[in-house]
């Protein structure tokens, strides 16, 4: 896959994790796992640049005598994920072109 499409698709997949409710790293990742596995360094560079571009803020607690990083969306993220969606429709007519294509040719 592209890598650039990758890209937007985890961090569409990481802000919707933690859309419902502020969620930590490790959390993130159990979420995410019945659909897509991810590795820690990717989840935390993902997270970084989503914090970065204001798409979710991060908050320290402390959690069995260590400190834990929770995450929350913010309206610019819930907004990300709304372009996504919206997005989504022109993907698939792209992708049922693609697959048009293929049937043809079978």
């Amino acid at each position: 896959m592209d890598i650039q499409l990758k890209r937007g698709l985890l961090d569409v997949c990481v802000l919707a994790a933690i859309k419902n409710k502020d969620s930590y790293g490790y959390q993130i990742i159990k979420d995410m796992k019945p659909y897509i596995t991810l590795s820690e360094s990717t989840l935390y560079t993902i997270l970084k640049r989503l914090e970065a571009a204001d798409m979710l803020t991060v908050r320290s607690t402390e959690h069995d005598g260590r400190l834990r990083k929770y995450y929350r969306i913010t309206d610019a993220g819930l907004k990300r994920i709304e372009m996504f969606k919206a997005e989504w429709t022109e993907i698939l007519a792209i992708y049922q072109f693609v697959a048009k294509e293929d049937q043809q040719h079978e």
